[in-house]
């Protein structure tokens, strides 16, 4: 099972120094340890970039936000010119990139698809990092939230669990502790599991918190494991070979009788019954409310600020701050019990999120009349907004590949192809910064490839993937590339000091220097 979890143990564990990279579809993170401590992320998903951030915390206003690729620069981080600028507090960015690291990293936990890839770093021991985050806190809270996937006990029910220390004691509740009592050494932990009087969800989240926080280690179960359990005549639970042997059990205790009855019980049957069992129902009041929202959230992305407070085009500052105050006291998340689900409680906090921006864009009146400008002739405005936005990440994105910050580059590049994904040069850099890091390198021929076919006429999408074919020892499909660069542009310097060409043709052409692998006609 590839896990954050897992991952997050080993190098906190083993106090590795490096970058952990994450991939799933287009998204990409990237988490940077120093002896085991978070010290710093970058992300690619668009609600967790630091801007994004500062606005939803409350400290940057919309006006700024809207601003915001104005105030990046590569030369320095966004924090350091948004404070050089007076827009933002030393202590607000702190708040803002402490929340951004654990966002990060604990958006991971419900992910169970995607690859990994940590990339040990050296110069990372030599940095001095302002941040740091314990990973421990990361880890619990993470598996705390996360709902219980059936990738857990697939992964862990064939494992022997042996305690290990009790450095994390602390952080388990009295029920986990009775569990991690039942550990013996010896037992699976499926045995483990049809011996306890717990539900599926708790259980297998509840080893997999002792694996992780590092209070138990794990072993395949094997032939000389299993021979002591059968000699043994245990009083907890009674051995599966005995079962048929007596229909009736008399324990001595209640905790066996619910043991013998789980054991005549087949195991899928009853972990599908207790994981069918909801953790805590939702009262009437609450569902009402969580419908009404996930109504509005199904139209969000077609409605407008007004539209969003219900409120019409000439509404009055009174208004407008009636409207919200009433959205507020009905949708705030402090209004929802903190147990719900998380995809739940993350829609609320979303939607209140859009509720809370259209609330400081129409209650300012600077920012209102902007708005309403824009509203009047919304496809042409954002359309160009769009197109800059996009531009500006693209040259903060080649700026770092230019200075050989190719993982920076990356965030930067998948940015402008997020909003504008049609051009062929974006896709040509996120490939080119891609082949310079080795866990990127099959997504960076898909890159390559998609630049070319978005252009290709392109004689530069054509070298730069020869190169990468020639740098993977793959110097076949490399001469091909540089030949079809030169079909298209004779005179590429490139192509022609690849294929070991002179780089000033004569001016019969090409063709009269190379065939490409084809026969001359002979003339008759």
């Amino acid at each position: 099972m590839e896990h954050i979890g897992h991952h997050l143990k080993e190098i906190h564990f083993k106090k590795e120094t490096g970058c952990l990279v994450y991939k799933q579809k287009e998204l990409q993170k990237y988490l940077f340890f120093q002896k085991g401590v978070l010290v710093m992320v970058k992300t690619t998903h668009p609600h967790e970039l630091l801007g994004e951030i500062l606005l939803k915390l409350g400290k940057i206003s919309v006006d700024t936000f809207r601003k915001i690729d104005q105030f990046i620069d590569p030369t320095q981080s966004l924090g350091k010119t948004l404070i050089k600028k007076g827009l933002l507090t030393k202590e607000d960015l702190n708040d803002g990139l402490m929340f951004q690291m654990r966002e990060v990293t604990l958006n991971i936990f419900p992910l169970f698809d995607g690859k990994y890839d940590f990339q040990v770093r050296s110069d990372l021991s030599r940095k001095r990092f302002e941040y740091k985050m314990n990973v421990r806190d990361l880890i619990e809270e993470g598996i705390r939230r996360m709902d219980y996937n059936p990738e857990l006990e697939k992964s862990m029910k064939t494992k022997i669990p042996v305690y290990r220390k009790k450095d994390c004691l602390d952080r388990l509740t009295n029920e986990e502790k009775q569990l991690l009592r039942s550990i013996d050494g010896k037992s699976s932990a499926e045995k483990l599991f049809h011996a306890s009087d717990s539900a599926a969800e708790f259980f297998w989240k509840s080893f997999y918190l002792f694996y992780c926080l590092n209070l138990i280690d794990v072993q395949e179960a094997g032939v000389e494991e299993e021979a002591p359990v059968k000699k043994e005549k245990p009083k907890k639970a009674v051995p599966l070979v005995r079962k048929k042997e007596k229909k009736v059990a008399v324990p001595e205790k209640e905790k066996v009788k619910k043991e013998k009855v789980r054991e005549e019980m087949k195991p899928e049957k009853l972990i599908e019954e207790e994981k069918e069992k909801p953790p805590k129902p939702v009262d009437d009041k609450a569902q009402k409310k969580i419908d009404e929202l996930e109504a509005l959230n199904k139209e969000i992305e077609s409605m407008n600020y007004y539209q969003i407070l219900d409120l019409p085009r000439d509404a009055a500052q009174k208004e407008i701050k009636k409207a919200y105050f009433e959205m507020a006291r009905k949708y705030h998340p402090d209004r929802f019990d903190r147990d719900l689900p998380k995809d739940v409680r993350g829609m609320v906090e979303e939607m209140f999120g859009h509720i809370t921006r259209a609330f400081q864009t129409l209650n300012n009146e600077k920012e209102k009349q902007e708005y309403d400008e824009k509203l009047d002739s919304p496809a042409e405005v954002d359309r160009k907004e769009l197109d800059k936005q996009a531009d500006v990440k693209f040259r903060q994105g080649k700026g770092l590949y230019n200075r050989g910050k190719y993982e920076e580059a990356l965030v930067y590049f998948e940015e402008a192809i997020r909003i504008k994904s049609n051009k062929a040069n974006y896709f040509l850099y996120l490939a080119m910064a891609e082949s310079k890091v080795p866990s990127f390198h099959e997504k960076a021929e898909e890159d390559f490839h998609k630049a070319i076919e978005l252009e290709p006429w392109m004689a530069q999408g054509f070298v730069a993937l020869g190169e990468f074919y020639d740098e993977e020892g793959l110097s076949v499909k490399a001469k091909r590339q540089f030949k079809k660069a030169l079909d298209i542009d004779p005179e590429h310097k490139g192509a022609l000091k690849a294929l070991g060409l002179t780089e000033k043709p004569e001016k019969k052409g090409l063709k009269g220097i190379i065939s490409f692998g084809k026969k001359k006609k002979k003339k008759s």
